[in-house]
């Protein structure tokens, strides 16, 4: 079973992916790696932008309900079937898939494995060019000249990180591979940061376990804030710690797509606040003034009164 998946991943991702890269990697100009790299993530990237907005769109929609979602909370009063009910049906109303979030995360994981998968077979047999490229790729005319001088391919960014490299190796750092793995990481924390509801009077897990552990009762969605702010540290940590071992190569796909993806986060977030500034403008004047209480004409109703004495 896990043989016959393997085979399929391979065929119907691995392999493609791979060759994606080699293809870019052939046809570019001084045919360099981390060039090709680059220019693969940025097509990844633009390809997975609908799915981008899609789950900007979701996670924003999911911070709205914050508030409705305490009320049913608070109205369940600890009945977790009402709860869930009225919860779904919140869902349902507001036309939210509480599970959408991971959609991008399932497409995205298969591609970095993809990329690890050709990557280590480059670093530790360079033959794979020439193995695992479907035939049509070996016949294009760089690959023919490669064929003959296997040496002259370059696995490097600009002739300047060798991205077969660790950040760390057993001799030390090497510290143009470590710089990718930092970028990297600083960018998965701004991005999971601009995402985050600020809440200056949120509880910590320890402050909020204490309470659960005096029989206090907890509210959930203290729990989900308190558990998106350890994840912010807590994942950019893990892919630091996951990132040192690995190629430099992963590092440079990792930190280039995150800066796209953060820029990407930015514009759509704006706009979306854009957006909601252009449907308040382009309420009808009509509308505004009769939603304005009338005011009485205080010198038409004094003129009037004038005359009565007169």
């Amino acid at each position: 079973m896990f043989h016959f998946i393997g085979v399929l991943f391979n065929a119907l991702i691995a392999r493609p992916i791979f060759n994606l890269l080699i293809i870019i990697f052939a046809l570019l100009p001084g045919h360099n790696l981390g060039l090709a790299i680059i220019l693969f993530t940025v097509l990844v990237r633009v390809a997975m932008y609908p799915l981008l907005k899609k789950q900007l769109h979701h996670a924003m929609a999911m911070k709205k309900l914050q508030p409705e979602m305490r009320r049913i909370k608070k109205e369940a009063a600890g009945n977790k079937q009402k709860e869930s009910q009225l919860m779904m049906e919140l869902y349902k109303e507001r036309e939210v898939n509480p599970f959408g979030s991971i959609g991008i995360i399932l497409v995205q994981l298969p591609i970095l494995i993809g990329l690890y998968s050709g990557i280590s077979k480059l670093i530790h047999t360079p033959k794979t060019l020439f193995t695992y490229s479907y035939a049509w790729v070996q016949h294009l005319p760089y690959m023919k000249h490669l064929a003959l001088n296997i040496h002259g391919f370059n696995e490097t960014l600009f002739n300047a990180v060798d991205l077969t490299r660790h950040a760390m190796e057993k001799t030390g750092v090497y510290w143009p591979a470590m710089i990718l793995v930092v970028v990297s990481v600083a960018v998965q924390f701004f991005q999971s940061k601009q995402l985050m509801m600020q809440d200056k009077n949120a509880r910590t897990l320890r402050q909020i376990f204490k309470d659960t552990a005096s029989g206090k009762q907890v509210d959930q969605t203290e729990i989900q804030a308190a558990t998106g702010k350890f994840t912010l540290l807590f994942i950019p940590f893990m892919l630091f710690i996951v990132s040192i071992s690995l190629p430099a190569a992963l590092s440079l796909y990792w930190a280039i797509g995150g800066l796209i993806a953060l820029y990407q986060q930015t514009k759509i977030l704006r706009q979306d606040v854009s957006e909601m500034e252009a449907a308040v403008d382009s309420i009808p004047v009509e509308a505004e003034i009769l939603s304005k209480p009338k005011k009485k004409n205080t010198t038409s109703s004094s003129k009037k009164k004038a005359k009565k004495r007169r």
